[in-house]
């Protein structure tokens, strides 16, 4: 997958002998060039970036997290494994600075497996993931701060087919034996069509089927460039709707990307919507930055979605959920690792909202006193009704324009439209955490006296 900033930072890391990596060798996040010595507030990236950011506190506050900390649920006694290439060398010590910073206890623990053997950190694409490692293993926590933490390093990156995914498929396979964690969380992926075949797809889905027999929720994000996706140069676009694997597996949560509109506390000041940004001046117009949904090329429609056939048709329909990812509502993210100056940068993405639902899952499952295993059964069930823990989104789309870096021309690609239900923009919408703990927990020990 893909890495974005402005050329500064391209420019910067050439300029030190660091090769940024091609387009497609890359995890799919992006992330401003300003350094901030401190965190910023709204106000100071508004006048810096020309976007909003936000912290723990007020992301936290959004998805209404609080009464769950004061009920003594905070993920205690599970796991969140991260699955990422490379790591992070200082991804211990920068958790620690994000920690004290925003005030955060320390996970109560915090390891790094290697399953398919050791990374090599001088690998061209090492950057990117590390960047990648920062955001997640930092916001996942902030949403779970009782949780355990579970990096679980790959030592080849992911980019488009399947390069990269047997060592996932390893690694994965590895922690899920030994059931080292209770959800996984995974930004990355490639577009369907980048596969070899459908059967070269199909035979990357062990883990999946693994953790379905062991009761482990996976979750994936949905990808970056709205209906759109990647061609295997990983530079061009395809032309036609298109999405990505593992988020369309039916096996696995998908998890798009919202815009939040937040003030310096938290609340809202505007409803939210499907993550479509316009052109901002430090991206440009190529490539989009919208929050990735559509229909799966590869997967029919899986039973849970029966009830939104209306929609989906008779194909698999991503996303199930969506978050924060915004660029233009970006999260803070510590680093320090050479050659980023130490510092606080900022980020979007869906790489940013799969993290962010993993806490809420993680905390689910110490509700539920169990895990909850395959979400999506029970999300789907639950559906987005007031009582559902799902807020509906009903503004935005994916639609998505932007200029072919092969020719040069300007294209769209019609997306889908967020509506009153389940929508290919926003799936079934928007998480409010207590509520949605409650009914997670509540469901499945109500289906469990059945």
């Amino acid at each position: 997958m893909r890495i974005r900033g402005s050329g500064v930072l391209v420019g910067a890391l050439l300029a030190l002998g660091i090769a940024a990596g091609s387009a497609s060798a890359e995890p799919d996040h992006i992330m401003f060039p300003e350094r901030f010595a401190q965190p910023p507030t709204i106000a100071q990236c508004q006048s810096a970036l020309g976007v909003e950011c936000y912290g723990p506190s007020q992301i936290r506050q959004a998805y209404d997290m609080q009464p769950l900390y004061n009920a003594g649920l905070t993920g205690a006694g599970k796991t969140i494994m991260i699955v990422d290439a490379f790591g992070s060398p200082t991804i211990q010590s920068d958790l620690a600075t994000f920690d004290s910073t925003y005030g955060i206890p320390a996970p109560p623990s915090f390891t790094i497996a290697t399953p398919d053997g050791p990374v090599n950190p001088n690998d061209p694409a090492a950057l990117g993931w590390a960047e990648e490692t920062s955001l997640d293993v930092q916001w996942a926590h902030a949403m779970a701060p009782g949780a355990n933490i579970l990096l679980v390093e790959t030592p080849a990156a992911e980019t488009e087919g399947i390069t990269g995914f047997p060592q996932i498929v390893e690694a994965e396979n590895y922690v899920i034996d030994r059931h080292m964690g209770d959800v996984i969380t995974q930004s990355f992926g490639a577009t369907e069509q980048t596969f070899s075949s459908s059967q070269q797809l199909l035979s990357q889905r062990s883990a999946y089927f693994n953790a379905l027999a062991h009761g482990i929720t996976v979750l994936a994000s949905s990808g970056d460039t709205g209906a759109a996706d990647y061609q295997l140069d990983g530079t061009d676009l395809y032309p036609f709707p298109a999405v990505n694997w593992p988020a369309s597996d039916p096996l696995v949560t998908g998890v798009g990307g919202t815009r939040l509109q937040l003030d310096e506390n938290g609340n809202r000041i505007a409803p939210d919507s499907v993550w479509n940004d316009p052109a901002l001046p430090l991206f440009g117009t190529t490539p989009p930055t919208a929050g990735g949904g559509g229909l799966s090329s590869v997967f029919g429609r899986p039973f849970y979605q029966d009830g939104v056939r209306y929609v989906v048709g008779g194909r698999r329909g991503i996303p199930d959920v969506a978050l924060s990812a915004a660029c233009s509502g970006a999260v803070n993210v510590y680093l320090s690792f050479s050659p980023v100056p130490a510092g606080w940068y900022e980020f979007c993405g869906t790489s940013e909202a799969s993290p962010l639902f993993s806490g809420i899952v993680a905390i689910a499952d110490q509700a539920a006193r169990h895990d909850l295993g395959l979400l999506n059964p029970s999300l789907y069930r639950l559906g987005d009704s007031p009582f559902s823990g799902m807020d509906d989104i009903t503004h935005g789309n994916n639609t998505v324009t932007f200029v072919q870096p092969s020719t040069g021309k300007t294209m769209t690609v019609p997306g889908y439209n967020a509506t009153r239900g389940y929508d290919l923009a926003s799936g079934l919408g928007s998480p409010d955490g207590a509520r949605l703990v409650a009914a997670l927990a509540g469901f499945r020990q109500e289906h469990n006296r059945r």
